[in-house]
């Protein structure tokens, strides 16, 4: 029994050296992978180039993101919403050849542009909207429809 005890503390001792020897080669083959291709460059070296890429890719994305934000607020000011009415507003015309398309932002302001169709011809007008509404003059019940149709419309699309 003597004789055993130190065999057992010599095996568990001989397990313990080949768990930690395995585990210094884990070790060791990441820290080569890590300097690979590092030739005479110190590690603090290669670390310092990876600090000095990683500053440069944070003023990058710094830059990317301003740029963005300009190009979303620019992009707010675009045509985003269309909406489109057809009726007949004379009695004396056959189906409706009229139409009302009113052309807005992000912000609801654009353009309401009509064109009234009659037997004699076809006017135009247009009338500015700012905030779903009319500027100059007031809009009638029809620009009215086609502004809220885009409106809708753009809500849909999440504009």
């Amino acid at each position: 029994m003597q004789g055993v005890v130190p065999l057992l503390i010599l095996g568990v001792f001989f397990l313990w050296l080949i768990g930690l020897t395995l585990l210094l080669m884990l070790y060791k083959r990441h820290y080569d992978k890590l300097i690979s291709g590092v030739t005479t460059e110190s590690l603090t070296t290669v670390l310092d180039k990876l600090l000095g890429d990683l500053n440069l890719a944070k003023k990058d994305i710094a830059n990317l993101s301003t740029q963005y934000d300009r190009i979303e607020k620019d992009g707010s000011l675009h045509i985003q919403k269309i909406g489109l009415v057809r009726f007949n507003p004379f009695k004396d015309t056959g189906g409706d050849q009229s139409f009302i398309l009113s052309l807005l932002d992000a912000h609801d302001t654009g353009v309401v542009i009509s064109g009234l169709y009659s037997r004699t011809g076809t006017r135009w007008y247009a009338k500015k909207v700012k905030e779903g509404l009319g500027m100059d003059h007031e809009l009638s019940e029809e620009e009215m429809k086609a502004v809220h149709q885009a409106k809708t419309i753009g809500k849909e699309h999440g504009k």
